[in-house]
């Protein structure tokens, strides 16, 4: 069952998907009713879930579950990879690929491979103050506070050490 992304609870399972490049305005029309349809249709074993999204951005899909303080079942996680696939073919973009990694810079958002950002750290062009997305958040509530973070406040920190 889709439900508005506010009304989740703070507990929700969520993941984040980052676009390597961002989306048309009319491309996330078209994302916004094909993850409609699907999040509406979601099921576990033959249940319904409750579950939602946003985009973020013109760039970050985040998929939203409320997972009732259960473990998510793979047929779920394997579900909406599925509909992640058929984006990534509809638009030619990644949204999978887990060595991207996308940082703020002047009010830009940038994404780099992972090798890459370590390069720019060790360049000192990427510091510890910079704002990076971390993708490795897993609820609602984390998502709300600890996405978008001072690098030293995320698991980027290991590179500047």
């Amino acid at each position: 069952m889709y439900v508005d992304f506010s009304e989740l609870p703070k507990n929700a399972k969520v993941w984040i998907f980052q676009s390597t490049r961002k989306f048309t305005d009319d491309e996330i029309l078209k994302i916004n009713e094909l993850l409609i349809s699907f999040v509406a249709n979601w099921k576990d074993h033959g249940k319904n879930v409750t579950g939602s999204f946003i985009i973020k951005y013109q760039q970050f899909i985040v998929i939203a579950l409320d997972n009732n303080e259960r473990n998510v079942p793979g047929c779920v996680t394997d579900a909406s990879i599925r509909v992640l696939r058929e984006i990534e073919g509809l638009y030619h973009v990644d949204l999978l690929n887990k060595f991207n990694t996308t940082y703020r810079e002047n009010g830009s958002i940038n994404i780099v491979k992972l090798a890459e950002f370590q390069k720019l750290v060790k360049e000192s062009k990427i510091t510890s103050d910079t704002i990076v997305f971390n993708g490795m958040v897993s609820s609602v509530k984390d998502f709300e506070s600890l996405w978008e973070v001072p690098a030293i406040q995320s698991w980027h920190q290991r590179y500047f050490n």
